[in-house]
């Protein structure tokens, strides 16, 4: 295949397809929608936007991280051209299927899924067996954990049990959360200490080693009892266990005004509402009277949304050869444009901005699409490029 920069890596291609399904998915769900799918019959419609969130959007940005960052941290060789675009070519049919909603076609988009999840799993588990490496084995545990939600969730949905497929689209965004915080142990570090000292020279940083994963460990633990354990109050106060730890890894973030560049704060605000999500549904499970999915908006579009986006600007600048001390225009934007997205569509249910409702629903969609627009808008031209001393060879 002709050498082509943005087949020279998974997130030069990943990272631009899960923006444009992000910038669209609100379009065709609020807009042309009316929060309805024109084939949605059996399945709840909510039920499709979630799992297209989840496994569309967010799925790909997973699959541009861990397949440009396993390579990375193992020092293999990455997937390139036709790999790539056999990869993408299994994600999308899921994706045609996912925005009208059939749900006769739920069975064929999952195994469209599957297949996508899985090999990139056998290319992930390729890189770490050449080197002989347990040390990243949590990511491919999480990717095939994924994998198996994926299949319990179409099952469900060809049998008609639309609760437990809510469980378990609810065990999928977690297993995100548990994959967002086993990622911010490792991109922290780097930020961080680039944020202190932009030449990289000294590295005056080091995270505390006890959070490095509590936070991940209590969302496991609040995971496993909510899908097991639906009625019982323990997952209440594992939920409330996993909110006060991510609290807990803010302290990470205070290191005086380099915390507020954007690269930084956009990481520490995913964490911040990560932490807040899980206190409120702790909260509601224990009779608080808020929304059922309060705490699960704060997690899905705040903790994900902003943690995504993050990773987009730092990995996007970064494998393109350029350095996180002038960030273009379009990279503050889209995180000043997330960052609205979550809190127009939280607040309301939280008994704020109430005038915002129900309207709030529609604008934060247009916010969340925007925030991946205006990213691609700045960041596709660097992907597309050649990046400053890397090879761009695209062979399958």
């Amino acid at each position: 295949m002709r050498k082509r920069p943005i087949l020279a890596e998974a997130l030069r291609l990943f990272f631009p397809l899960a923006a444009a399904h992000g910038a669209l998915l609100p379009f065709l769900w609020v807009v042309a929608g009316g929060y309805g799918l024109p084939f949605a019959a059996d399945i709840p419609p909510a039920q499709w936007h979630a799992h297209e969130m989840i496994f569309g959007t967010y799925g790909m940005a997973l699959a541009g991280f861990l397949g440009s960052a396993v390579p990375e941290w193992t020092d293999t060789r990455p997937a390139r051209g036709r790999t790539l675009v056999c990869l993408a070519a299994l994600w999308l049919p899921a994706r045609l299927v996912g925005a009208t909603g059939a749900d006769a076609l739920s069975p064929l988009a999952g195994l469209f899924d599957l297949a996508f999840l899985l090999v990139l799993s056998l290319l992930l588990g390729r890189a770490m067996l050449a080197r002989r490496t347990t040390k990243h084995l949590a990511f491919l545990f999480w990717l095939l954990a994924f994998a198996a939600v994926e299949a319990g969730l179409r099952y469900c949905w060809f049998a008609g049990e639309t609760a437990l497929s809510a469980r378990l689209l609810e065990t999928a965004l977690c297993i995100f959360i548990v994959l967002f915080s086993l990622s911010a142990s490792r991109i922290n570090v780097v930020v961080i200490n680039l944020a202190l000292d932009p030449t990289g020279e000294t590295t005056p940083y080091r995270p505390h080693p006890g959070r490095r994963h509590a936070a991940a460990a209590m969302t496991v633990l609040y995971m496993a009892a909510a899908l097991f354990l639906p009625e019982s109050g323990v997952s209440a106060w594992l939920a409330l266990a996993a909110g006060a730890a991510f609290l807990d890894r803010l302290a990470e973030w205070f290191i005086g005004r380099a915390a507020f560049k954007t690269e930084v704060a956009l990481l520490a605000l995913g964490n911040a509402f990560a932490g807040a999500g899980f206190l409120a549904l702790g909260a509601t499970r224990l009779g608080l009277d808020l929304p059922p999915v309060a705490g699960l908006h704060m997690l899905s579009v705040g903790a994900l949304g902003c943690a995504v986006m993050a990773v987009f600007i730092i990995a996007g600048l970064r494998h393109t050869g350029r350095d996180l001390a002038h960030l273009p225009w379009q990279a503050h934007g889209a995180a000043l444009l997330m960052a609205a997205a979550a809190a127009v569509r939280v607040l309301p249910e939280f008994g704020f901005a109430s005038g915002l409702a129900p309207a709030h629903h529609a604008v934060s969609a247009v916010l969340w699409g925007a925030s991946f627009a205006v990213w691609l808008h700045g960041f596709l031209p660097m992907l597309a490029a050649p990046g400053i001393g890397q090879d761009t060879g695209c062979e399958g």
